[in-house]
């Protein structure tokens, strides 16, 4: 008899031949279980999925809930569905007045599809501005704005017209002109190794923006609900975006995504033609009730208020020879090392110890520090001693 490994390997499609290949029975809070009961610290949410930690009580309860009333009814934006009216409703009340009008999608690339399309639909302009080390997906548009061609060569031909800047370079800005139908920014850049912005930087886009009539949009998928210490990573800028993108933790670990707008750039996809975007399963009644009711808990237990305090930690413990540069804001974190090859030993060894981190897309010699909010103090801790045991392991062997 075939085992659940074997299985897995022949019939769910890999994407490399080196999968973790861990197994896990049930999660918790910050921990993930074996099969044998072995705990593990989940130190990277589920890639930024999983801010308020495994099987919050009170967004189980709300699945639950929802379950027992109805799940699909009809394709996104035709029935009046309490649960996406009620997440809808709570989002707006937490955004600027500007950002009213919310599209649920699928997903994080689909948020990234629609806002393309509404951009371009919106301006009646075809060019787009993206960044150099942006990840917004893995679809054909999203892929067209990644700045990465490594990963998006073999994909070709993309959407034409797409020009690429880097990040803080104010020269650059030049590039945004009144062809340019939008700008699309990761708010903090995620897979290029947690990447943060100048303040200063990120007001003279805005600007220049505004001055040619290019829609900026924040790609927040990564950042949002707390990660930075914020609501949404924006807020440290002092800056509003034309169109927000949402995903990962909007769920509260449920599949969904959203782009948010003010209501008279969305309505452009009303008309010429009707039905500018359409999505079968984007905002499933259960996935809403999911992340209206983790929205609800990230706010009510005030968990925005202790992440300056536990990225302190984390930058106190971790320090170490070996460690080249700590990037990022909040519980969002780049450890920099030396090469990938050590990065990779580092993490290894963390996983076999019982913390579970990685490396990012675009820049493979950092390991990701992202747990969920929820982590204590005394967990956070102990984690970082973790990593610095399997650092000091592994400086001394190679």
């Amino acid at each position: 008899m075939l085992t659940l490994r074997q299985l897995f390997l022949n019939n769910n499609a890999q994407t490399t031949h080196f999968p973790l290949l861990l197994e896990f029975e049930r999660a918790e809070g910050v921990y993930i279980y074996d099969a044998e009961g072995k705990p593990y610290i989940d130190l990277i949410s589920g890639i930024g999925v999983s801010n308020l930690g495994h099987s919050n009580p009170k967004v189980v309860q709300a699945v639950k809930d929802q379950v027992d009333k109805y799940m699909h009814l009809m394709v996104y934006g035709e029935y009046v569905q309490t649960p996406q009216v009620r997440f809808a409703e709570k989002l707006v009340s937490v955004l600027p007045s500007s950002l009213n009008s919310v599209y649920f999608t699928n997903s994080g690339t689909e948020a990234v599809e629609g806002a393309l399309k509404l951009a371009k639909r919106f301006t009646g302009r075809q060019q787009v501005v993206a960044f150099n080390g942006s990840y917004h997906g893995s679809t054909h548009g999203a892929l067209s704005v990644m700045g990465n061609e490594e990963y998006k060569q073999a994909y070709r031909p993309l959407l034409p017209g797409v020009n690429f800047i880097s990040l803080n370079s104010i020269p650059d800005l030049e590039l945004i002109t009144d062809q340019t139908a939008c700008v699309i920014l990761e708010t903090i850049q995620g897979e290029a190794g947690i990447r943060v912005p100048d303040a200063a930087y990120m007001q003279a886009l805005r600007k220049r923006c505004t001055e040619t009539g290019a829609l900026l949009i924040l790609d927040e998928i990564q950042a949002a609900f707390g990660r930075t210490g914020k609501l949404f990573a924006f807020e440290h800028f002092d800056i509003l975006p034309d169109i927000l993108l949402l995903a990962k933790a909007l769920g509260g670990g449920m599949p969904v995504g959203a782009f948010i707008a003010p209501v008279h750039i969305m309505s452009a996809f009303k008309e010429n033609p009707i039905l500018g975007h359409i999505t079968t399963f984007g905002g499933h009644p259960v996935c809403c009730a999911a992340g209206l009711a983790a929205l609800e808990v990230l706010i009510e237990e005030k968990l925005l208020a202790q992440v300056a305090e536990k990225e302190a930690i984390v930058r106190k413990r971790l320090i170490h020879p070996a460690i080249k540069q700590i990037r990022g804001k909040g519980l969002m974190l780049a450890i920099e090392f030396e090469s990938f090859e050590l990065n990779k030993k580092i993490i290894d060894r963390c996983i076999e110890n019982g913390v579970i981190t990685d490396w990012f897309l675009h820049c493979s010699n950092a390991m990701r520090v992202a747990p969920p909010l929820i982590i204590t103090p005394t967990e956070l801790i102990h984690a970082c001693d973790i990593i610095m045991e399997a650092i000091e392991f592994q400086t001394h062997t190679v």
